[in-house]
């Protein structure tokens, strides 16, 4: 099985499986997420229709990421603390969002109770382990499914590996994760953007 396949079939199941989460695994995810207070990689992103992106994540907690896109990619998907920002150099425009109101929200919030929005799902293998998790009291800030590969050498012994996000438009994301670096210091001036609009001039 590919790591895509591996990816997208417990996301894709969930629906059907999700009273079959092993609470075990669970609390090693939670552990996990609330040991890791800072995280980079390198990602690939597909989209949709099947195009690609590359580049860099950067992760602070609590409330950080910066997507930071290919050279050539005038986007940008950045949380500073307070909100969740999409950035689009090439028209000039900006949207926001509440950083919970986001499926990455579960990867911002370290005091997030994993038992009351999140299941383990099947995931094809022993050495991987599937959350789905969606906020039941808010189905407009999509779902996401987390995959994570069991290592000794990572936090809590799992190691994020990547995700699938399905917002409220039905718009599905893949992202697989590469060359993970744990809890190394990261600068909060990482997560500084220039404003898209002053940029291009546009009011």
């Amino acid at each position: 099985m590919s790591f895509r396949h591996a990816l997208l079939v417990p996301f894709l199941a969930a629906p059907a499986i999700a009273m079959a989460a092993p609470s075990a695994d669970l609390a090693m995810v939670q552990k996990h997420l609330q040991g890791v207070e800072t995280m980079t990689a390198a990602f690939a992103q597909t989209d949709r229709s099947g195009k690609v992106l590359t580049g860099t994540l950067t992760l602070k907690k609590p409330g950080k990421i910066r997507f930071q896109y290919e050279k050539g990619v005038p986007i940008l998907v950045v949380a500073d603390g307070k909100s969740l920002w999409f950035l689009d150099y090439s028209v000039g425009q900006k949207q926001r969002w509440p950083i919970g109101g986001s499926p990455l929200g579960i990867l911002l919030d370290p005091s997030r109770d994993m038992s009351k929005i999140a299941t383990v799902v099947p995931s094809g293998s022993p050495d991987l382990v599937a959350v789905d998790a969606a906020d039941p009291k808010h189905p407009e800030y999509g779902r996401i499914s987390l995959v994570f590969q069991r290592n000794p050498a990572a936090p809590s012994g799992l190691m994020l590996k990547g995700w699938v996000t399905l917002d409220s438009q039905n718009n599905r994301t893949t992202v697989k994760l590469s060359n993970q670096q744990f809890n190394h210091p990261v600068a909060d001036n990482a997560f500084r953007w220039n404003d898209p609009v002053r940029a291009t001039g546009k009011k």
